[in-house]
């Protein structure tokens, strides 16, 4: 399966004025993570995920997502993961387009970032007026990468 996905900055006052959904939490951490591949193990809300992503191309990857019992996930990220990103995401719809933004917290607090999956690398589409810089291309910005950072990139 492949993933196509943008990935923009999120101007953090507009984004404080416009009605939004109630948050998930998301905790996640890699079981590996190299240019090539990572592994990564999540808990969203109520459920728990093992997901395989091949090396980014451009905006595409290989992406493999399964879901997994609760147990295994908490005693994957307590036993095997020493670093864990926490971030609240929100699914806001803009016309026909789900947007996923991430509120970070922890080491990467004040980081704001929204996605958005397409079908196409070629697809258009507008841009909320709360996105910013295009930084889907930006190695910096793969949780992947951010969750070893200092301190956010922004």
């Amino acid at each position: 399966m492949q993933e196509i996905e943008y990935k923009y900055l999120v101007d953090k006052k507009k984004w404080a004025q416009i009605e939004k959904p109630q948050p998930q939490l998301i905790v996640q951490g890699y079981l590996h993570s190299s240019v090539e591949k990572t592994v990564r193990i999540r808990i969203k809300g109520e459920k728990a995920y093992l997901t395989i992503k091949g090396k980014t191309v451009g905006i595409t990857r290989s992406e493999f997502e399964y879901e997994i019992p609760m147990e295994d996930a908490e005693a994957m990220l307590s036993e095997m993961i020493d670093k864990k990103i926490r971030k609240y995401r929100y699914e806001v719809k803009v016309g026909k387009y789900t947007w996923e933004v991430d509120e970070f917290e922890g080491h990467l607090q004040g980081l704001i970032m929204a996605e958005l999956e397409v079908e196409s690398e070629d697809e258009k589409f507008a841009l909320p007026d709360w996105v910013t810089v295009n930084v889907s291309e930006d190695e910096r910005y793969y949780n992947a990468v951010l969750i070893g950072a200092v301190v956010p990139p922004l």
